[in-house]
């Protein structure tokens, strides 16, 4: 029996994080974090309702993470001058050395996790799943 693909995808992104994870642990950020973190550092100054959206999160959860990472002193928050009711997420200086640190960590994951693929694989791999995520999308809409 072919085991589902849904199952696959599955399986996949969860090896992936728990690479992620054994590599960040020493960092204190776990990849939910990391990755709102990066979308942070990448466009500093976005609302969280952006953020949500660039990292592919929805905003109880971004809301949640952000309060994390403002623990541990990675971010701030600034309130928005064209909305009173929003704030504007701008990393630190310590939040930008972590990232500093730690992407190397995720690039050289992601590399391991696709060992023995060559580019053309890559870049099949990459139109495959982005169909998916477009076909889902539509679907969504409905």
């Amino acid at each position: 029996m072919d085991t589902p693909i849904g199952f696959l995808i599955s399986q996949t992104f969860r090896k992936i994080t728990q690479l992620l994870t054994m590599r960040l642990r020493e960092h204190d950020i776990t990849p939910e974090q990391w990755s709102v973190l990066f979308r942070v550092c990448e466009t500093d100054g976005l609302n969280q309702k952006e953020l949500a959206m660039r990292a592919a999160k929805d905003q109880p959860t971004t809301a949640r993470i952000l309060d994390a990472l403002g623990k541990k002193g990675l971010i701030e928050k600034q309130p928005s001058p064209t909305d009173r009711r929003a704030f504007l997420v701008h990393a630190t200086a310590k939040g930008q050395a972590l990232m500093e640190r730690t992407i190397p960590l995720e690039a050289q994951a992601i590399q391991d996790s696709v060992e023995g693929l060559d580019a053309g694989q890559l870049d099949l791999l990459r139109q495959m799943l982005g169909q998916m995520i477009r076909n889902v999308e539509r679907y969504e809409k409905d």
